[in-house]
């Protein structure tokens, strides 16, 4: 009998943004072989566009590159930015009387410990933002800092606001980059690229929110503040991420878009509409489903192609093999190859 394949929707992330993470010490010379081999990621597939990571893995090179080094900033800026960094700037906004004091605060201790890049409160209408400034032009090069230091200090100011933080729109100062389709999951609202600050704009009326986060929570928070940082978030409420629960809680039947549309109450012209609306189409979310799932299992178990493939709804492991080659660049085989190397005795 063919089982659940997963109780939970799989996230992974594609191969650039794992290159990007990267970008910091291979610019400084250092190999990245050591982090990938610990991270469980095989090396081979950064040389393909299309291939993804689990989100365990990417995790997971996340940490070892904080910690190996003792960097927060994984080697990009001019200077380590030491681990307890960002727990000192959490901390020093605790106690502050609303959102907009807490930003300011926050700045400051950033401020205090670097020089070469900052963090400013920009106002425009009704509207602001959480703006970066980059002194070094170097530094300023690295388009995965401006990535990640926008997500670390958004995650903590829509953890002080209670939680959520709903963006209008992200701006960036460098130009679109070829990954940019990536974008949608870790910056979910309008991208803005060429811009003179890399920023994320929020209504200004959250300035004014109460902070009312107490020690205990705080704790709570920086427990898991790495995977929380770096791990994108799906819009629960958007109607492509409705469809690709209802495909996964279904799993392994994979209903039609009829049938999906009968289950969520709306007619087929409906769904497909909507979907369009966010980008989108019944058949690129299964298969972005399907993806996910086939990646996560291969790193995770030895059941075989052949069965793996009727459990994706394929007939044959032939066309399941084809299908995953088109999604990913590279073939099934590989991320088991690499996982059996992984678990080989030295």
């Amino acid at each position: 009998m063919r089982h659940r394949l997963t109780k939970k929707t799989p996230i992974t992330i594609p191969v650039p943004m794992v290159r990007g993470m990267l970008a910091g010490i291979e610019a400084r010379g250092e190999s990245s072989d050591a982090y990938l081999a610990d991270a469980a990621i095989p090396a081979e597939l950064l040389s393909h566009p299309g291939a993804r990571v689990t989100a365990e893995q990417y995790v997971a090179l996340f940490r070892l590159l904080i910690e190996r080094r003792a960097d927060e900033s994984l080697g990009f800026l001019a200077r380590p930015l030491k681990p307890g960094s960002f727990a000192l700037m959490a901390h020093s906004a605790m106690g502050a009387r609303n959102l907009d004091e807490a930003i300011r605060r926050v700045a400051k201790t950033f401020w205090l410990m670097r020089d070469d890049v900052t963090l400013g409160l920009l106002r425009e209408g009704d509207l602001a933002a959480l703006a970066l400034t980059f002194s070094d032009t170097v530094v300023a090069r690295q388009h995965f800092l401006h990535e990640l230091l926008l997500r670390v200090f958004w995650r903590l100011v829509a953890w002080l606001a209670g939680g959520r933080l709903p963006a209008t729109r992200f701006d960036f100062e460098f130009v679109s980059p070829p990954h940019v389709s990536s974008y949608s999951q870790a910056f979910p609202a309008q991208l803005q690229f060429g811009q003179a600050h890399t920023a994320i704009w929020f209504d200004a009326s959250w300035l004014q929110v109460p902070v009312r986060r107490d020690e205990a929570a705080l704790r709570t928070f920086l427990a898991d503040a790495q995977a929380n940082i770096i791990m994108p978030r799906r819009n629960e409420d958007e109607t492509s991420a409705r469809v690709r629960n209802h495909l996964r809680r279904t799993q392994p039947s994979w209903p039609d878009l009829a049938g999906t549309a009968s289950a969520m109450h709306m007619s087929t012209a409906t769904l497909q509409r909507r979907l369009a609306i966010e980008g989108t189409s019944f058949q690129a979310l299964k298969d972005e489903l399907r993806r996910d799932v086939a990646i996560v299992r291969l790193n995770t178990s030895t059941t075989p192609l052949a069965e793996l493939a009727l459990e994706l709804g394929f007939t044959d492991s032939a066309g399941f093999q084809r299908a995953f080659k088109s999604w990913t660049g590279s073939s099934p085989g590989a991320y088991r190859q690499g996982k059996a190397e992984r678990a080989a005795p030295g």
